[in-house]
């Protein structure tokens, strides 16, 4: 049996950006409903780097003191293997900002949060195991969404619908926004391994793309990325799990017995990174943020942090037109307007960054040391905090501007 919900704004997608502009809608007074396909934020391997951008967005919300409470390790710095030494790859520590550092948490921890201080609104509302099946139309624009609920059906009808639900956006589909993709995919296979006495100490968190390898320090275990090069993960599970075990061993920085650990394929997960954004974000009554608009690679773990800004310029500008009833395309072009510039220009930088890897890739000497933008950092220290600038506070970074209402 279905049923149907009327509310200003429907958001597809309890991430990072979903939720961020879900609680803040509702404190800027907005009737918002969020959907989310899922029964609760228990994944792994999503990205889980909270960047001092975002710490910034916690400290004007008047919230970082109750977030930095939640499980958390800290990197004032990302570092490198390089020739056997260690260097930083990014500083954050000249950052104007006042938590100079990224935070590595689970992000299930992030999105709870989220959820428990936009609950706090009465115009606030979550609903899960809601899938998007339909995106709604008439008379010449978007108006809802129907979502399937263990309850059956039900038609959501707003003045906005928001696409927030990642770099496979139904809504997108659904919708039928023009995607362009940049560079090839690649792919990375995370695991976790645990964390023992005499593993490396001065890290900071991060041993960053060591020959395609990376190492974030989550307090009691490793969680570890192997970049596939040179050939796919269909065919390295062809050659077995000893194979794989080994082609890790070759790159990572742990005992070579700690790989026993992943006693199968299961233990791993597979993330296939994709560069794409969309032509135009928007159209009549819909809006899409974060990687529905705009998918990037892992490099830097901006994904998560791309949407939280996203989020705060979408609610700087959509807040009061939504409220008072009076939102035009105009409104939703400017959204697609302030974010487009520190996105192509975040998609120019990874493009250029794995444009190098590959270069390399073609000298097998080269191939065996680290990737070029790697090397010209540690040729030029001073580069290490302009990587940290870019990484951190990104090409744009938003100040949450929204009234406060109730």
């Amino acid at each position: 049996m279905s049923r149907t919900i009327e509310t200003t704004c429907v958001i597809a997608g309890a991430g990072p950006g979903g939720l961020m502009l879900g609680f803040l809608l509702a404190r800027a007074g907005v009737n918002v409903v969020v959907v989310e396909k899922h029964a609760d934020f228990l994944r792994d391997f999503r990205g889980d780097t909270i960047h001092p951008s975002t710490l910034e967005v916690m400290s004007q919300l008047g919230l970082i003191e109750q977030f930095l409470q939640l499980p958390h390790t800290r990197a004032p710095k990302l570092t490198a293997e390089m020739g056997g030494r260690t260097i930083t790859m990014a500083d954050f520590s000249r950052l104007p900002v006042r938590n100079r550092f990224i935070a590595f948490m689970p992000q299930w921890d992030f999105l709870n949060f989220l959820a428990e201080q936009a609950g706090r609104y009465p115009n606030f509302r979550l609903i899960m195991q809601a899938k998007v099946t339909e995106v709604l139309e008439g008379a010449g624009r978007v108006s809802g969404i129907t979502v399937a609920t263990p309850d059956g059906d039900v038609r959501i009808h707003s003045r906005l619908v928001v696409g927030a639900d990642g770099r496979h956006s139904v809504v997108r589909e659904k919708a039928r926004l023009t995607i362009e993709n940049f560079g090839t995919p690649s792919e990375v296979v995370w695991m976790k391994l645990s964390k023992q006495p005499g593993d490396p100490t001065d890290v900071m968190g991060h041993a960053g793309p060591r020959q395609g390898f990376v190492l974030i320090d989550r307090g009691d275990y490793w969680q570890c990325g192997f970049v596939i090069r040179r050939t796919t993960f269909a065919q390295i599970r062809a050659r077995g799990i000893d194979a794989f075990r080994q082609m890790v061993v070759d790159v990572s920085p742990l005992p070579a017995e700690r790989m026993q650990e992943t006693r199968s394929f299961d233990d791993t997960s597979l993330l296939t990174v994709r560069i794409d954004r969309l032509k135009q974000w928007w159209r009549p009554g819909l809006l899409c943020i974060g990687d529905a608009a705009h998918a990037m690679s892992p490099i830097g773990g901006v994904g998560v942090n791309l949407a939280i800004q996203d989020a705060v310029a979408a609610a700087n500008i959509l807040s009061a037109p939504l409220r008072e009833g009076r939102l035009s395309d105009s409104h939703l072009a400017a959204v697609e307007k302030r974010r487009s510039f520190p996105t192509r220009a975040t998609q120019k930088l990874q493009l250029m960054m794995r444009s190098s890897r590959r270069s390399d890739e073609a000298d097998d000497e080269k191939r065996k040391g680290p990737p070029a933008f790697i090397r010209g950092i540690a040729r030029f220290p001073l580069l290490a905090h302009v990587a940290g600038r870019l990484i951190g506070l990104g090409f744009r970074m938003e100040r949450v501007a929204t009234e406060r209402h109730g």
